[in-house]
């Protein structure tokens, strides 16, 4: 459900196979990643099981994520959530964010928000940035506890000074709306920045509204097109729907109603229906020669996933 949540799930998921985190276990252990990398999931079993049984956290944690992702064995979400909360309860951090979101999706036990909670926040007290992210924006909704933005704020920073691009848009949102802090566009614009220089499509689109709209920035439609285009690039309909808009009235732009038909289609295509009625009344206002241009420059740049339109 949580898309930075889901993130952090793969990314444990190459470090298990690629064996970027540093270990000091046994020889049987190296064996068995060595064999998972090199996609012997059999052998890995083989090797991790026993340790596992010995109660070493990061073998339960290995066998959980076989479990969960079908690697060598028949996928079995319980027999993952068994492994994963055997981890988690020594304070494997990756394990409790692992064993979170099987509680936040119902896989393997029933779904339990407050549970989810319970151990996303064991891992963002250990400094976890991404589960600290998690729990900024449970408090924020109000999932698994009480809302609480203050305590939205205080997670979200703490995840935001690690440089997570998630929580340092979400903070600030937080700075743009006052909720749980006096509101501050100039922070919200910092922390806009920070993301979006990172390529965080959210980041980029909210810095290029501040600049649009003159908040906490001076406002300019230029460096507006340059965030919104970076967004739009990454698939984000909103930024799409911005562009085309810019382009039928020339803000920061040369005004050019073929571009502005091919964003709004492609926003369209991606289910953003708003940009519908307005592509209609464009639609009006062109030729038939301009509308199959449109199209064309659509198709060319669907086929390059956006980038350079």
């Amino acid at each position: 459900m949580y898309y930075f949540l889901m993130k952090k799930i793969i990314l444990i998921f190459t470090l298990v196979w690629f064996g970027f985190i540093s270990y000091s276990f046994a020889a049987d252990f190296q064996k068995g990643l060595d064999a998972a990398q090199s996609g012997d999931f059999v052998t890995a079993l083989k090797e991790w099981r026993p340790l596992a049984n010995q109660g070493v956290a990061d073998a339960q944690l290995y066998l959980g994520v076989m479990y969960k992702n079908g690697d060598g064995v028949i996928q079995n979400h319980k027999e993952a959530f068994k492994w994963y909360r055997l981890a988690a309860e020594q304070g494997n951090v990756d394990a409790q964010i692992s064993l979170g979101a099987m509680y936040e999706n119902g896989e393997g036990i029933i779904q339990d928000d407050k549970e989810a909670f319970k151990w996303y926040h064991l891992a963002a007290e250990q400094g976890d940035e991404l589960a600290q992210s998690t729990i900024g924006w449970m408090y924020y909704e109000g999932i698994g506890v009480i809302q609480d933005y203050k305590e939205a704020v205080k997670w979200y920073h703490l995840s935001a000074d690690q440089g997570d691009a998630d929580a340092q848009t979400d903070l600030g949102l937080m700075y743009a709306r006052g909720k749980g802090v006096t509101q501050d566009y100039k922070e919200a614009v910092k922390w806009y920045r920070l993301a979006a220089e990172q390529g965080y499509a959210n980041g980029q689109y909210n810095l290029g509204w501040m600049y649009y709209y003159g908040k906490g920035v001076i406002k300019d439609y230029k460096k507006t097109i340059k965030w919104y285009s970076l967004a739009a690039e990454q698939g984000v309909t909103k930024a799409q729907y911005a562009i085309g808009y810019m382009y039928v009235y020339g803000k920061g732009v040369i005004e050019d109603k073929v571009i502005a038909h091919m964003w709004w289609s492609i926003a369209i295509s991606q289910g953003y229906e708003h940009a519908k009625k307005n592509k209609d009344k464009l639609v009006e206002l062109m030729t038939i020669s301009q509308i199959e241009e449109a199209q064309r420059l659509e198709r060319e740049c669907v086929s390059n996933d956006y980038k350079g339109c």
